[in-house]
């Protein structure tokens, strides 16, 4: 199965590659030899990017890094060139029914190909600040019924995504912002590793995990990156040893008046159902949830959820896949209420793949919640 999937991921993104650089040589054939660095580029920038892809695990993390952000920066130009080329041959195919335009359209195809290069080459520096740049979120909660009057600080963060391209330096920086919301307590909603912990022993990041001040403690669960690791448990076992307190399909009762429930990632098919986790805790006190994919989010709302953190959806991570998220989730990113249940689902602080936040933002979740 995940043979099958690489396959088919590999073949599209070659065929990609292969339309992006076949329009921009045709529009380029009126410049002389700028077709040619073009389609050099376009071959060399595709052979980084599939190196850093299959082998950025193996090289050592100061190649990995250079490597792996040249040929995921690469895609984002790849993914905007394809969507502008598509465009420009419906403008040409409509061309043929009305004939508005010379035929072939030389000048159109080549001004449009250019103003791609300046529109992406802004977005890409506008995006890479904004990735670097966390935005700091912020909710006022308070539970249905509040009985004890108190209030906690919670700071909570999904999807770091800690590997070769976010590394233990970037880790640091993360560590010194949640530090600098004073939190109660700390809560990684899923896919705190990229796909290997290997990278994470290698660098010690457990080191950075331990800066981490929060009286309550800091609790984490699994996301579907976590099952790319060598095996489900490796990256459980990494962040157990560092200090976090790892839930899987479990409820933890904190301070004696709130509770944590962490589910396991879906991509495990024969998790725990959230009323078997829930079963016989005290409904009295207010229950938050970690679960990473949001789906099927009443089942929060059944089971006496007063708060839900989800991420995973990266939000898209870049226009238009913000567009494609909201189609997809019925919460695909910020804040929610039904019932007496609320609801927050992350973009994430770091993010796979490209480090670049188009049309969205990296971000740290602060809840003050009163209950």
């Amino acid at each position: 199965m995940k043979i099958g999937f690489f396959i088919i991921a590999f073949g599209f993104i070659f065929l990609m590659a292969f339309y992006v650089s076949l329009r921009g040589w045709q529009a380029l054939q009126v410049v002389g030899n700028m077709s040619f660095w073009y389609l050099a580029a376009n071959i060399i920038l595709f052979l980084v990017m599939l190196g850093g892809l299959i082998y950025g695990g193996s090289m050592s993390p100061a190649a990995a890094k250079v490597i792996t952000f040249i040929g995921f920066s690469y895609m984002i130009v790849m993914i905007y060139l394809l969507l502008s080329f598509l465009l420009v041959d419906i403008v040409r195919l409509v061309n043929l029914i009305f004939h508005f335009a010379p035929a072939g359209m030389k000048v159109f195809r080549l001004w449009s190909f250019v103003g791609t290069l300046v529109l992406i080459t802004v977005a890409m520096i506008v995006g890479n600040y904004k990735f670097n740049h966390p935005t700091v979120v912020n909710l006022e909660i308070t539970t249905e019924n509040p009985s004890q009057h108190k209030e906690l600080k919670i700071v909570a963060a999904s999807d770091i995504h800690l590997g070769v391209s976010i590394d233990k330096k970037r880790l640091q920086q993360y560590v010194e912002l949640i530090n600098a919301q004073k939190p109660d307590i700390v809560l990684l909603a899923g896919d705190v590793s990229d796909n290997s912990t290997q990278p994470l022993i290698n660098q010690n990041m457990a080191e950075e995990f331990r800066q981490i001040k929060a009286p309550l403690g800091v609790y984490a669960i699994s996301g579907n990156h976590e099952y790319y690791a060598e095996n489900p448990y490796t990256t459980s076992e990494y962040l157990k040893a560092a200090g976090i307190t790892f839930l899987r399909d479990s409820a933890a009762l904190v301070n004696n008046s709130f509770y944590i429930v962490g589910r396991d990632d879906r991509t495990n098919h024969k998790r725990k159902n959230l009323s078997d986790i829930v079963n016989g805790i005290d409904k009295t006190k207010p229950v938050i949830l970690l679960d990473h994919q949001p789906f099927h989010l009443n089942e929060a709302q059944e089971n006496g959820v007063d708060l839900q953190i989800s991420g995973h959806t990266h939000n898209g991570q870049f226009f238009p896949g913000n567009l494609l998220v909201k189609k997809m989730y019925e919460l695909g990113h910020g804040y929610m209420q039904k019932g007496k249940t609320h609801y927050y689902v992350s973009s994430g602080l770091g993010l796979w793949g490209p480090q670049y936040r188009i049309g969205t933002q990296s971000e740290l979740v602060v809840i003050n919640l009163s209950y």
